[in-house]
Formats: structure tokens, C-alpha cells, sequence
């Protein structure tokens, strides 16, 4: 094995200004409540000083009805009171807010969160810096206080929760309302939350809804809709009685029903079978760490499973199935129906891709079963076997550029890689001000791979996490399923746009038209004359579907491996970079050059189960 190599880093400060706004942001903040004057009373004492500081309004919605003790509660915090006749749902109350509120800037939070000082500061300076951006969110932490169930450490806390990282990050896929911001114009466009919609789900349809309506005319607003404001943090709360496995068990199974009916409603709901697979990952996991805080993912995965079973049920003697999934409401103004697709560009795969909130859960437990299936079954175990003898001994030069605070996470990937018993020569360079490719290609200059006799050559990107044998496994499913462009699936929880290159569970590779620029690729040697060095691009969108397009040509063989899923959570696409100028650079790359469409990319042409 060669000895690793790196470019020297040097030290780079980077600083970004934050302009004032010219005249304060009129805010309203608006806090939903049913009969929890507890929890309440913590909110009010971290909002109110932050609120008063700007003269922004506090309104306590009270969905129970009247009630003289929270009315005095609200107002001796300095909060204006206003009930509702008789319980209403959580919908009806932030509605409710909207339309007595007045701020330009709608701040929603639940009254069980503790804001942490300089949260409302943040998200103002926030909307200041991304005048473009119409909703802001801010990571939620949980906290269980009292007596909350033993742990095992390996699962999330049931709790609405959000992290994407200490730095502001532009184009996230939702914002949850425990701790959201949405300008005046945005509701006003959009229309109101759908009432119908409750325990989890309604903060995302109404964002769909946001997000299927054309772009603006400037493309340089385009991709910044939903923005991530790092210091604007709260304490997701449980205390008491609520932070027993009883209660958190049952929200839980409350909100699986929610989540399942929510995917009905977009028609993304999975199989039973599906489901009831997870449900036993679940039992697994509980069993196996002897962990009583997993019997909340029970929980959630058996309300998925009871609400996917009513589902269907017939309804009526001429009714086939009921859903009980309401339609979406029609946004104002729009033509465009709520769950339809924003107009894209045919080298887009028209999704995010990202993954959070109780979503990015269910996909974990899944990703878990599927991994049990594999051990279980003995298939994991096959292929370590096979990958130890062939093929025989190769040469991979390997390339990523490196960001300071990956550092940890690509010292794993790198020491997994190195690992291997093919030779590795292993290069990694510092950003230095540059793109991707840019770097890509200062490190193939100085390691030419014709000079080196390299049979393939890998690119990782610095915040990916590689299973156990990982290279080895690689290049013996690549060459023995003849291969010349390869990436590993993406597990289910990972930040992935292109579903295509999502694992399918019992399947060891498909042979697809498309392969992603990254975050982990590989690239046979028959390939390196045509694609190497690659075009002198900062992002590189759209550089994927080129390769497609010349894979077809060539008569390259391209392929997605998925018994070597990947995680990639460190953040999601264009975190470090404006989407705008991405698509900019596509397009003008793609202009005059063959590329496939996204539709054609995201084509399976053959699954093997077996090698």
C-alpha cells in the first residue's frame, strides 16, 4: 500500500459581514396553546425579554377555549391573550394567529420550547441578509426532563428536532413549527395551513405548496426559499409525566398515523409489507440493545402500520379504499395544483433530496432493518468473502478535497479506504478558494493517472461515512458485474436528490444510465482518456447527465451499487454554495453538449440480487 500523500493546507480565515436592515423588522410572534400553563409560563419567560427588546408583538393562541387563569398567565408575561371559543386543532390556531397578527415577519414556536438567547436577534438578521427568502428555521434540541426512559444512545429522541450544523445554510427542504418564521407576503401568496392536517405533516404541506409555485423572474433568488439560521435555537421540552415512555410512546403512535397519512395524501405511502419490515427493525432494536426509550420507534412504526391498514379498508360497498387524506387546499393565485412538481430543468432531478423531522427517522429504522436483513441472511458475510480473492490486486488513486471541519469525518472514510488490500494512493487538497473540480484537477496534475498505470480511479467527498470493506467490496461487484462507472446507493436516510441512487432493499447492484458527480464515485480506466482531467467547473451540476450521455456513446456499462450504501448527513446539497449560480453554470456547461434528461437518469435498466 502506497504511502497517503496530501498537498499542504494553509490556513485559511474566512469572515462573512451582516448587514442591518435600514428599519426594524416588524414581527409577530405567535405561540399555540391547549391547557399547558407549565409549559407555557417557561416560553413566555425566554420570548418575552427577546420580543420586548424589538417591540415585537407576543400572541397566545388557546385552542382549549377561555380560560381566566392562562388569560392572566399570558398578559402578566406581557403576552396578548386570544382563545378560541372551543378546541379548534393546532392548524386553526397558527391560522388564527396569522389573521390577528400584524408583524411583516410571522414567527411561530410551541409552547413547549425554551428560546435560547439571541434566537430572535438571529432570525432577524436573517431575514435581513436573505431578503429573498420567505421562511427561516432555526434548530430545535431536544430536552427530556424528569424521569425519561433508558437509553441505548443509538436512537432519536421522539421529539421534533433539527439540526443542520453550526453554519447558516440556504435551500433546506422544510422547516418544523416548533420553531419557524414566515414572512407576511409568503402567507398571504400561499394561502393558510390545511386544518385538516394534524400531528405532524402540515408545517411540510404548506411548504410543498410554497415550493410549487414558479420561481422568481431573477434566477438569483431561485434555491433560497427556506434558510437555516444556525443561531437561532430552541429546547424542545418534555417534563414530568410527559417525558415517560407511556407518553412519549403514545405521541409517537400519533404521530405515525400523521406521517402515513400524509404520505397517502402525496402518494408516496410504502407497502404494508414495507411497513410491517420496519416495525420489526424496530422490535429488533429494543430486543438487541435491551432498550426501552426504542419502544417509541415501535410506537411510531405501529401507527404507520394501523393507519396504512385503515387505509385500506373499503369505505362502502362501491368504495375500493378509503385514505381518509383530505385534498391539499389550492394556494391563492396559483394555478399550479399544491403537490405538483415546481417547473425544473431537464438536468434537474426536481426534488431536494433533503432529509429531516420524523422523516429522516423512519428512513434510519428502515436503513436499520435492511442492514439486519442483509447480516441475518448471510449476504453481507458472501460478499465479504468473495471481495477477500478477487479481482486480483489493483491500483485506485483516490481524490477528495478537504474542509477543516470534516476533518474527523474524512479521516474515517480515508482510514476505511486505506484498509483495502488493493494499493491505494490516497491525495487530498484544502478548498483554497476554489471549486470542486477546479481541485479535483489540481490533484490529477500532479498525479497523472496514465503516468501511474491506475486501474481506477475513486473521488470522495470529505463528509460521507462508508461501511465496513468497503473499496474492496466496491471494485469486486464493479468488475465482476462489468462496470466502468460506479457509485455506491445512498442509504435511505442520507441527503440524496436523485432517487435513483437511493439503496433498494434485497437488491446487491442495478446497472442505471446515471451515476452522481459525487459524493463517492468511481471510474474504470477505460473512462479516464475521455473524462479525464474533468471540466474546469466550481459545482458541477449537470456534469453527471453529460457523463451519461457519453457512457452511451462509448458503450460504458454504469451502475449504482447497493449492498455498499453510503450515509451522506453532514449537511444537504448546495449547503456551501447558492443553488442559483449552480444552475447557472449548468446551463451554460450543458449548452451545445450532449447530457441526458433527468427523467431519462432516473431509469433502472437491471437489479441483481445475486452476483
Amino acid at each position: 500500500m502506497s504511502v497517503t500523500r496530501r498537498l499542504a493546507r494553509h490556513p485559511v480565515s474566512i469572515s462573512k459581514s451582516r448587514p442591518s436592515p435600514d428599519a426594524p423588522i416588524l414581527t409577530s410572534i405567535l405561540i399555540p396553546t391547549r391547557a399547558r400553563p407549565d409549559y407555557l409560563a417557561v416560553a413566555l419567560a425566554s420570548v418575552i425579554p427577546q420580543a420586548r427588546a424589538i417591540a415585537a408583538e407576543v400572541i397566545v393562541i388557546d385552542d382549549a377555549g377561555p380560560s381566566q387563569a392562562m388569560r392572566s398567565l399570558s398578559e402578566r408575561h406581557g403576552a396578548r391573550y386570544e382563545p378560541h371559543p372551543a378546541p379548534q386543532g393546532l392548524n386553526v390556531a397558527r391560522n388564527t394567529g396569522v389573521e390577528r397578527s400584524s408583524g411583516e415577519l410571522v414567527v411561530f414556536v410551541d409552547d413547549d420550547v425554551e428560546v435560547a438567547p439571541g434566537w430572535l436577534g438571529a432570525l432577524l438578521r436573517a431575514a435581513a441578509e436573505y431578503p429573498d427568502a420567505e421562511v427561516f428555521a432555526g434548530p430545535i434540541r431536544p430536552r427530556l426532563e424528569g424521569p425519561a426512559p433508558r437509553t441505548c444512545g443509538r436512537e432519536q429522541p421522539p421529539i421534533t428536532t433539527l439540526d443542520l450544523g453550526p453554519q447558516d445554510t440556504c435551500d433546506i427542504r422544510f422547516a418544523w413549527g416548533a420553531n419557524m418564521a414566515i414572512r407576511r407576503t409568503a402567507l398571504e401568496r400561499v394561502g393558510p395551513f390545511d386544518t385538516a392536517l394534524e400531528h405532524g405533516g402540515d408545517e411540510q404541506e404548506w411548504q410543498e405548496r410554497l415550493l410549487a409555485q414558479v420561481e422568481p423572474a431573477d434566477p438569483r433568488q431561485a434555491g433560497r426559499r427556506i434558510v437555516y439560521v444556525a443561531a437561532a435555537g430552541v429546547d424542545h421540552r418534555r417534563a414530568g409525566r410527559d417525558a415517560r415512555l407511556r407518553s412519549l410512546a403514545r405521541t409517537a403512535r400519533a404521530r405515525g398515523r400523521a406521517s402515513r397519512r400524509l404520505d397517502a395524501l402525496r402518494g408516496q405511502a410504502p407497502g404494508l409489507p414495507r411497513e410491517l419490515l420496519t416495525l420489526a427493525g424496530c422490535l429488533g432494536h429494543v430486543v438487541r440493545y435491551r432498550c426501552p426509550a426504542g419502544l417509541t420507534m415501535v410506537a411510531h412504526s405501529l401507527g404507520r402500520l394501523e393507519e396504512g391498514t385503515r387505509q385500506q379498508r373499503p369505505s362502502g360497498p362501491n368504495s375500493p379504499q378509503a385514505t381518509n387524506s383530505p385534498p391539499a387546499p389550492q394556494a391563492a393565485n396559483s394555478p399550479q395544483a399544491p403537490n405538483s412538481p415546481a417547473p425544473t430543468a431537464d438536468f434537474l432531478s426536481g426534488t431536494s433530496g433533503t432529509v429531516g423531522g420524523m422523516n429522516a427517522l423512519r428512513r434510519e429504522l428502515t436503513d436499520r432493518a435492511v442492514d439486519a436483513r442483509a447480516l441475518l441472511s448471510g449476504r453481507r458475510t458472501r460478499l465479504a468473502l468473495a471481495a477477500r480473492h478477487e479481482p486480483p490486486t489493483r491500483r485506485v488513486l483516490v481524490l477528495g478535497v478537504e474542509r477543516p471541519e470534516h476533518r474527523a469525518t474524512a479521516g474515517a472514510a480515508q482510514a476505511e479506504l486505506l484498509r483495502s488490500r488493493h494499493e491505494v494512493d490516497l491525495h487530498t487538497c484544502p478548498p483554497e478558494g476554489m471549486g470542486r473540480f477546479e481541485n479535483l484537477n489540481r490533484l490529477l496534475a500532479a498525479n497523472p493517472p496514465a503516468e501511474h498505470s491506475y486501474d481506477w480511479l475513486l473521488t470522495i467527498d470529505d463528509d460521507v461515512t462508508l461501511p465496513r470493506g468497503f473499496l474492496d467490496r466496491l471494485l469486486f461487484l464493479a468488475e465482476r458485474l462489468a462496470l466502468d462507472l460506479v457509485q455506491p446507493a445512498h442509504r435511505l436516510r442520507s441527503h440524496a436528490a436523485w432517487q435513483v441512487t437511493r439503496r433498494q432493499p434485497g437488491v446487491t447492484a442495478r446497472e442505471t444510465r446515471f451515476v452522481e458527480i459525487g459524493p463517492v464515485t468511481l471510474f474504470a480506466s477505460s473512462t479516464f482518456t475521455t473524462l479525464l482531467p474533468f471540466p474546469q467547473l466550481r459545482m458541477g451540476w449537470g456534469l453527471d447527465l453529460h457523463w451519461a450521455a457519453l457512457a452511451r456513446a462509448h458503450g460504458w456499462r454504469v451502475g449504482v451499487i447497493d449492498a455498499l450504501a453510503i450515509g451522506h448527513v453532514a449537511a444537504p446539497a448546495a449547503s456551501t454554495y447558492s443553488r442559483a449560480a449552480a444552475e447557472e453554470e449548468a446551463r451554460i456547461f450543458l449548452a451545445g453538449r450532449p447530457y441526458l434528461s433527468a427523467q431519462e437518469a432516473q431509469v433502472t435498466l437491471a437489479s441483481h440480487r445475486k452476483w
